[in-house]
């Protein structure tokens, strides 16, 4: 087995406050001006969700090359973090596809910044131990997935961020393209949906190693588009959200949401929600 990346030590930790009823997860949303349905699926959920706070798991954009980008969807985008973020806290993860948002664009959207991995400690329940939740994208647990793990740790160095957003604009989006269509290329030269991703999956013991070391019961991460619900062992799991499109067959509008209520239940409040495309 590949060694699974370190955790910062401590590992970053959100403690929710007793108030929090119900806690939104959704992740890898990939919104793109030419995706009209899946943008305005996700509006209408933010506009009326009835959480307390929600997070998002990375890849909220198909490509995000910097905030300094004038572009009238994004714009869009903001409008609608800005309008949720005035009612309820919005955390934002950053996923392989939007890793270069920054501080101007959390500033301009209202929403708080999450460090990959984190904790989200939901607090004690009757007689049960508190609920501690590891949030990730994912795609750092893929181990075998050596290629895109090298470009990831190449990509996320702030030298190479520095001089990225260095460059003009117009040759950030030619690259972003480039990546994108080499990506695409490589999800058609596989035949099958269960080859789809062409991706490795989540580590087992990666996670399980994860897990332990932050005292969590549950991983909760995106990135493979391959939702599911993993039994670890130990009472330990992991959940998988699913990405989102509106105009695939069935939709995939997906909203994984935690109530405190049923924290106590096996799922420790954790339950799939299917949205209706409009």
């Amino acid at each position: 087995m590949s060694t699974p990346p370190l955790l910062p030590q401590p590992v970053p930790s959100v403690q929710a406050p007793q108030h929090w009823q119900r806690v939104d997860f959704i992740s890898d949303l990939h919104l793109d001006a030419h995706e009209r349905a899946t943008f305005d699926a996700w509006a209408q959920h933010m506009a009326h969700t009835p959480a307390d706070a929600l997070f998002i798991l990375g890849d909220l954009f198909e490509v995000w090359v910097g905030d300094d980008n004038p572009d009238p969807f994004a714009l869009q985008c903001i409008a609608v973090l800005q309008a949720t973020a005035q009612r309820l806290p919005v955390y934002f993860m950053c996923g392989n596809r939007d890793f270069l948002v920054g501080a101007d664009l959390l500033q301009a959207s209202g929403m708080h910044g999450l460090s990959d991995p984190t904790v989200l400690d939901l607090g004690a329940t009757g007689n049960t131990q508190p609920t501690r939740i590891l949030l990730s994208h994912g795609d750092a647990l893929c181990l075998d997935d050596h290629d895109y793990l090298a470009f990831r740790a190449q990509v996320r160095q702030p030298e190479w961020q520095t001089a990225f957003l260095a460059k003009p604009l117009a040759e950030r989006q030619a690259y972003a393209r480039d990546v994108r269509n080499k990506s695409e290329a490589l999800k058609r030269s596989h035949t099958t949906q269960a080859d789809f991703t062409g991706y490795a999956d989540v580590d087992s013991q990666a996670a399980i190693a994860w897990l332990k070391a932050t005292d969590a019961q549950v991983l909760l991460h995106g990135h493979t588009h391959k939702p599911a619900v993993h039994d670890l062992g130990d009472g330990l799991s992991r959940w998988v959200l699913s990405d989102w499109h509106a105009d695939s067959q069935p939709p995939r509008l997906e909203v994984l949401r935690w109530q405190r209520e049923h924290a106590e239940s096996e799922t420790h409040g954790l339950e799939r929600l299917t949205l209706t495309a409009n």
